[in-house]
């Protein structure tokens, strides 16, 4: 016990001492200090300011999409952030589910994060461009992906070529049913700008025929139950079209379905766009009878890619504009491709779907 007791003693000796050399640094350090002798402690430059390393900031981008309902949205998504993040970029998606107070909420929230570039997929063609402005004023730049913003300004409009998209039904529609007949139109959002675009396409073929448009709505938000409303009161009145075109394969899919419930499965020529695999599966089956595909995978990255480069300030070198109803913005445009059960492997099978899904349904 004893022995144990000395050796606190001779501990606390050991520690006493420490503790008065490193007062006596700590002194010496204090007094240095206040002769200003420790300048050493920061490293200088040549010209004497601090040279304290700086961070560089990464890439933020901010993705605003309409909705997550359509399939085409979902992989698009999933391309822009994995192109943008193998170039370095951080992308945060935010899903608006169709509310545009809650779209102008989250690209306020951009604004606010400070991010590099909006990229937004408008819910509303019209009600962004103040919200846009804003933005613009922060000196954020501005992707308006797939579809237009109006009188906005933005600094790209990316899509596919919407007109054509609409010609391509009236040229298919024309080629099935002929110069004479009667269609009803089951049209997508009027919100939506790429709406009236893909319609200027459409009539442009129709009034090279005689072909009448019996009956037209649109879906507002794209809410694809409208075309089985539609499509079941239209034929409630005892016609049959010969035809109809619909926004998006979504709709489509609605408007089939009543056919089918009324026994006209396939014997009314259905089109849509946006090749959907459930769309790409009708038209192998014989429901659907044309689709447009449009090269989403294409679109999303070099979106993400455009969107890297406008946040380092390089330039895109756009040659193309499309006038938003104010201003002239630059333009990249992708061509769709009418896609029928001809030509849906060269076209779709293994690039876009796999076979074995398209032809799920389908004994061959």
């Amino acid at each position: 016990m004893k022995k144990n007791h000395m050796n606190v003693n001779v501990n606390k000796k050991k520690r006493s001492g420490k503790s008065r050399i490193i007062c006596a640094i700590c002194t010496i350090c204090t007094m240095l200090m206040t002769a200003g002798v420790l300048t050493a402690c920061t490293p200088t430059v040549p010209d004497g300011s601090e040279n304290i390393p700086e961070e560089e900031d990464g890439i933020e981008i901010g993705l605003s999409i309409d909705s997550l309902v359509i399939e085409r949205w979902q992989r698009e998504r999933d391309l822009f952030v994995s192109k943008a993040t193998e170039l370095g970029a951080e992308v945060n998606v935010q899903n608006a589910n169709g509310e545009v107070d809650e779209q102008i909420k989250q690209i306020q929230y951009f604004i606010d994060k400070k991010v590099d570039v909006i990229v937004v997929i408008a819910i509303d063609d019209e009600a962004l461009k103040n919200v846009i402005a804003q933005a613009k004023k922060a000196g954020i730049k501005i992707i308006a992906y797939d579809r237009l913003v109006r009188n906005a300004n933005v600094d790209l409009y990316m899509s596919i070529d919407n007109e054509k998209v609409g010609e391509l039904m009236g040229l298919y529609i024309k080629r099935k049913i002929g110069n004479d007949g009667t269609i009803i139109q089951i049209k997508g959002s009027p919100t939506d700008y790429n709406v009236q675009m893909v319609q200027n396409g459409f009539e442009r073929v129709l009034n090279t025929t005689n072909i009448r448009i019996a009956y037209a709505e649109y879906s507002d938000n794209w809410v694809a139950e409208n075309a089985f409303r539609i499509t079941s009161n239209y034929l409630a009145t005892g016609k049959v079209p010969d035809a109809i075109m619909c926004g998006n394969d979504n709709l489509a899919a609605q408007a089939i379905k009543a056919l089918i419930e009324n026994r006209l499965g396939g014997e009314v020529c259905v089109v849509g766009q946006d090749a959907d695999l459930e769309a790409c599966q009708r038209i192998v089956e014989g429901t659907q009878y044309m689709t447009v595909y449009k090269p989403v995978e294409k679109l999303a990255r070099t979106a993400a890619e455009n969107a890297v480069a406008m946040a380092k300030g390089e330039a895109l070198n756009m040659t193309e504009t499309i006038n938003d109803g104010t201003y002239e913005v630059p333009y990249d445009r992708l061509e769709p491709i009418a896609v029928t059960a001809d030509n849906m492997d060269e076209v779709i099978t293994g690039k876009y779907h796999q076979k074995n899904e398209i032809y799920l349904n389908v004994q061959e």
